[in-house]
């Protein structure tokens, strides 16, 4: 049984495909997931409208290993750079690439990260017809740049030259988004909807801060305004913000409205029903630039953050929406994770990967579960590991690697080379807070033994 069935009924008319990704956005950092106080009704609606998946991961703990993950299909296994400092090559196949054999219309807008030159692993270079948006991993950390990218071409954001805050990224990402989606189009169109946010800086307009600036304690965050790194990331983000938890509440809340504002014009435009939505996060919560995932709660109830590989670091939110096959809303525990969307889209358009040069995916479709009668995926291991680097968190030396793994409620991580493997039962720990390693000898010894051949 696959989702092809349904498509099957209109064989002409191949579902609009949406992914969108927030950056550093914790599990339990939007109301569907939890007791968060940040407002998210669109998303919110989203979910109860579609599939809450609940036990969903990120292809990694932070940004280009994650991505290099969802764009190819891989994980840690497949990979040969799991460090903050991988790129995509020439030669990889993307999802990009796998929709356009299906005569799909691709487009990207927002943070791209992961490619190492332009014309040759540039979005246009790596199976997007066009694309707007930041390059580089450093451009991602500015929500009021002063330059962007359209097709290669360097774009001045003048509104935000001299200081000035005229041009938020979010919004900028999602007008070009809505405005590709309104566009008369002949193919079914797939669209990366990639924001930069809530990664620091901590900035937002003031239209979506005000409701959050009397609701939290004010602990400004001084950057490099006095002459002394306020922490380890202020040489990054050295502007001084005045309410860290207002701003990150008011950041996420936008996302939330702009997410709203692209379903609208999907309906608007009467596409809605067939559009497949994907909404995540690329991994867990940052604590960056005034950030305090502690005091939001924000990966609740998992353990560890952005730079971990206890679930806090890459459990994140997963709601899809599809009215045309999914009319009975629910909540889905099916573990899965980002090297499954490659497999998973290319079903749902009617691409045989096997008929795609060059792809290398190890990850496993869940197209039966995108439906009203869901099947089962197989029980499988899911894999990741990460190279932290030593520092300066962009010093491009790998010091630590950390290892993970997760086979049906059983979790195992590994924090460096020489550390002792441990393992957790996340249906009885969803925490990891009781190492079960002496209990479960040879379970345990099972994950040793893909740790040490995965190295």
């Amino acid at each position: 049984i696959c989702v092809n069935a349904v498509v099957a009924e209109r064989p002409d008319e191949k579902p609009n495909i949406i992914f969108v990704i927030a950056d550093d956005l914790g599990f339990n950092q939007i109301g569907v997931n939890g007791d968060t106080p940040i407002k998210t009704p669109h998303l919110d609606a989203l979910a109860r409208a579609g599939i809450r998946f609940t036990q969903a991961y990120a292809g990694n703990t932070v940004c280009s290993p994650s991505r290099v993950s969802l764009f190819t299909g891989r994980d840690g296994r497949l990979m040969e750079n799991n460090s903050n400092t991988v790129q995509l090559k020439d030669i990889d196949v993307t999802i990009a690439h796998v929709l356009k054999q299906a005569g799909y219309d691709t487009a990207l807008f927002g943070k791209y990260s992961i490619g190492s030159q332009m014309g040759v692993t540039d979005p246009l270079a790596m199976g997007f017809d066009t694309w707007y948006g930041m390059y580089s991993i450093l451009e991602g950390h500015r929500q009021y740049p002063t330059f962007l990218w359209r097709d290669g071409r360097k774009l001045r954001i003048k509104a935000n030259e001299g200081g000035r805050r005229g041009a938020y990224a979010q919004e900028l990402f999602t007008q070009h988004a809505i405005e590709y989606i309104e566009q008369e189009h002949e193919n079914p169109f797939f669209v990366l909807l990639a924001f930069s946010s809530p990664h620091a800086e901590l900035a937002v307009p003031d239209a979506y801060l005000a409701p959050y600036q009397d609701v939290f304690p004010s602990r400004p965050y001084s950057g490099m305004s006095t002459g002394t790194p306020s922490d380890k990331y202020a040489w990054y983000y050295p502007t001084p913000v005045d309410n860290p938890h207002a701003t990150l509440a008011g950041m996420v809340s936008a996302l939330d409205d702009y997410v709203g504002r692209v379903v609208a014009a999907l309906q608007a435009k009467g596409i809605g029903d067939n559009t497949l939505i994907f909404f995540t996060s690329d991994n867990g919560p940052h604590d960056e630039g005034g950030g305090d995932p502690k005091f939001f709660r924000a990966a609740e109830p998992y353990q560890g953050m952005k730079r971990d590989l206890y679930d806090g670091g890459i459990h994140v939110p997963m709601i899809v929406s599809w009215p045309a096959a999914i009319s009975k809303p629910r909540v889905d525990a099916s573990p899965w994770a980002f090297a499954d969307v490659l497999p998973t889209l290319a079903e749902v358009a009617g691409v045989s990967l096997n008929a795609v040069p060059r792809v290398k995916t190890n990850g496993v479709s869940i197209a039966t579960l995108l439906r009203d009668d869901p099947g089962k995926i197989p029980e499988r291991t899911l894999y990741w590991e990460f190279g932290k680097q030593a520092g300066d968190p962009n010093s491009g030396i790998v010091g630590e690697v950390f290892q993970a793994a997760r086979r049906g409620s059983w979790k195992s991580v590994r924090y460096g080379l020489d550390a002792k493997v441990e393992l957790y039962d996340l249906d009885l720990d969803p925490g990891e807070s009781k190492n079960l390693a002496e209990q479960f000898p040879e379970i345990h010894q099972q994950f040793v033994e893909l740790f040490e051949q995965n190295l």
